[in-house]
């Protein structure tokens, strides 16, 4: 095989490439525990300790409507994330860091609020963990799936000749991105 005359210029570099299946599925992921993490948050809160925590203590273990929305909402604000990274994985230079700030000052922002309200202490302190949980389990959570779903894709020589265009996945045993025999 002829190869043009090209100046070698060292390894050949690299670019990130999101995965979105990856990110996406590990997205929906996180928004399914994020969902059982604040449904499990209130019935610990309600039939553990005896907090009447979204509804009146005689609606029971599960409370009412009130669970089912905050549940949905944990869902939402998972999936929600998931764009965020979506969004800072193609286009901002250190994405997870700037993923990780702005998880963790919504959280606090989230975990601050029920403290403005004129419920009992107890249950702005409840409400207050529970929202920390969830707000822990889907920064945590993104932010390695966010990690894995980043490829690096090698950029062609400057020559013009193109040997390193495809992918390269070394844990798939096809080093330099072609296949060798077959």
């Amino acid at each position: 095989m002829t190869r043009p005359i090209v100046p070698d210029d060292g390894p050949p570099q690299t670019r990130p490439v999101v995965d979105v299946r990856t990110l996406w599925a590990g997205g929906v992921a996180t928004a399914i525990v994020a969902a059982l993490v604040a449904l499990v948050g209130v019935v610990v809160c309600r039939w553990l300790f005896n907090i009447p925590l979204l509804s009146p203590q005689s609606q029971g273990t599960y409370g009412d409507a009130h669970t089912t929305d905050v549940v949905i909402l944990a869902a939402a604000a998972a999936l929600l994330a998931t764009g965020l990274a979506h969004l800072l994985l193609t286009a901002a230079p250190r994405p997870m860091t700037f993923f990780t700030w702005i998880v963790a000052l919504v959280t606090l922002l989230m975990v601050l609020f029920p403290f403005s309200t004129s419920a009992p202490i107890s249950q702005k302190i409840a409400t207050a963990a529970v929202d920390l949980v969830i707000g822990f389990a889907i920064g945590s959570l993104l932010n390695g799936v966010g990690s894995r779903a980043v490829r690096q894709r090698r950029v062609p020589p400057r020559g013009g000749y193109d040997e390193y265009s495809q992918d390269t996945y070394p844990q798939q045993g096809r080093p330099g991105g072609y296949n060798q025999g077959g």
